[in-house]
């Protein structure tokens, strides 16, 4: 009689697949939806509907088209996607404006870097500037963050107190904002089952808020801010796995420098898209990052002084990025950002194409 017996390297395993990891952060997700609800009844959950649809139907058609594969939709990434992306946005979006967002996250921020894991930016957020600069004057207007006879549910009074109530519960913002309670919940729960770290979202909470208290606490800045959105972007984006940095001291430094660059927007006037430059700005520096704070070679020294000064080069690069974004939002020219963007990753794919 013949045994077979398959034998396995000493590594270690896990039963833990990418579809089990989207599930814990749809899960975590979900509390927030419902809370959007409670806010203007079925229109937000339609833009999410509509952002999470048109996410998929991308992935499912150019997924086929580029890697011939059907399958990928499996995953849940998709659906993160047009969720994150419909909680960066206001409840009164004309949907084919958040279908064209859903569409671009996925092909834009995703698929043409090469699918699943690797791509650099935030999907999410690429797919919000892409609504920013293509359709200018729906984000740009009024009407499309609140309207008084959609309201559901105006306020609600469980605590006694107006700061811990909108705490809970606050029908302004974009749809990701209503909760900041759900969303530290949402976060506590991703933390439980480690499907994110506390480094990124402690550095970047602690380098905003100290920043928040010296601008306003001894001088006579006012810095007008969502706390929800913040929260959002704490637990939810900067934490995007592919997009963020992997060693713990880089990452402290990655969420720090988000805070920090977050700040510098605000004090330069930049009202609305203060987080998602800062996120999108980090990304674009997370290989020298994840370089100046690589984990020390087994048996070798570290040379403190020339991390330090790989360090000081790449910080002094972050902050020439910021001015220079800040400079380009002033003069209206992110425009040109994207579609230079836009240009840099068709040209990107197809030389990857033609080397297979």
């Amino acid at each position: 009689m013949q045994y077979d017996k398959t034998l396995y390297a000493p590594f270690v395993r896990t039963d833990d697949s990418i579809g089990k990891v989207m599930t814990d952060v749809i899960v975590a997700l979900l509390p927030a939806i419902v809370i959007s609800y409670l806010a203007f009844g079925y229109i937000p959950l339609m833009v999410v509907l509509v952002a999470v649809g048109s996410a998929l139907i991308t992935e499912f058609i150019f997924s086929a088209i580029f890697f011939k594969r059907t399958d990928s939709v499996a995953d849940g990434s998709a659906i993160i996607t047009g969720i994150l992306l419909a909680f960066t946005i206001a409840p009164f979006t004309p949907l084919y404006v958040v279908a064209f967002g859903g569409s671009m996250a996925v092909l834009f921020g995703k698929l043409l870097w090469g699918g699943m894991g690797r791509n650099v930016f935030n999907p999410a957020l690429v797919g919000r500037e892409f609504m920013t600069v293509f359709f200018p004057a729906v984000m740009a207007s009024r009407t499309i963050w609140y309207d008084k006879t959609a309201v559901n549910i105006s306020n609600i009074d469980l605590f006694g107190s107006d700061f811990f109530n909108q705490l809970f519960f606050k029908a302004s913002g974009a749809i990701g904002e209503y909760s900041v309670f759900f969303l530290v919940l949402g976060g506590l729960y991703l933390l439980i089952r480690r499907r994110i770290s506390w480094h990124i979202p402690f550095a970047l909470l602690v380098s905003f808020s100290v920043l928040l208290l010296v601008f306003t606490g001894f001088s006579d800045y006012t810095i007008q801010f969502s706390l929800g959105g913040l929260m959002l972007s704490a637990i939810f984006m900067a934490t995007d796995m592919p997009s963020s940095t992997s060693a713990n001291y880089g990452k402290l430094y990655y969420g720090a420098m988000i805070g920090v660059v977050a700040i510098i927007c605000i004090l330069n006037d930049v009202k609305y898209e203060y987080m998602s430059y800062s996120i999108l700005l980090l990304n674009a520096f997370v290989s020298p990052v994840n370089w100046v704070f690589r984990p020390k070679v087994w048996g070798q020294k570290l040379d403190w002084l020339t991390r330090s000064w790989q360090g000081l080069a790449v910080t002094s690069m972050i902050f020439i990025a910021t001015f220079a974004m800040i400079y380009l939002h002033h003069t209206g020219a992110i425009m040109y950002l994207v579609f230079v963007y836009i240009l840099f990753c068709v040209i990107r794919f197809i030389a990857k194409e033609k080397q297979l």
